[in-house]
C-alpha cells in the first residue's frame, strides 16, 4: 500500500490519473499533456503501474495505459473501515437508572 500512497502523493501522476478516467492513452499521447520530458512521464507511469493504479499493454510499438479502479476500490473499503458508526447501545436514560 506504501507504492499506492507515493503514488498518489505526486500532482502530475494524479493528472495522469485523471487523463486515463476519459478513456486508454498510450504514453505518447499522454506525454504531450505535459511539459516535461518524455522520460519523466514514462518515469511517473512506471510509478503508477507499480501501484496498481495503471495497466500497462503494448500494442505493436506503443504501450497502452488504462486506470485500474480496482486498486482504488480496495483502499476506499480500507479507509471506509475507519469511519465510526453510530450504533445504538442499550444506554439508560436518567430516569431508568432503578
Amino acid at each position: 500500500m506504501n507504492n499506492l500512497f507515493k503514488a498518489l502523493n505526486d500532482p502530475t501522476r494524479r493528472q495522469i490519473l485523471d487523463l486515463l478516467r476519459g478513456g486508454d492513452l498510450n504514453a505518447g499521447e499522454i506525454a504531450e499533456r505535459f511539459d516535461m520530458t518524455k522520460p519523466s512521464i514514462s518515469h511517473h507511469l512506471d510509478l503508477l503501474r507499480q501501484a496498481g493504479l495503471v495497466e500497462a499493454t503494448k500494442q505493436g510499438q506503443f504501450i497502452n495505459y488504462a486506470l485500474n479502479t480496482t486498486v482504488l476500490d480496495d483502499l476506499l473499503v480500507w479507509l471506509m473501515s475507519f469511519q465510526k458508526t453510530d450504533t445504538p447501545t442499550s444506554a439508560k436514560t436518567p430516569d431508568q437508572t432503578h
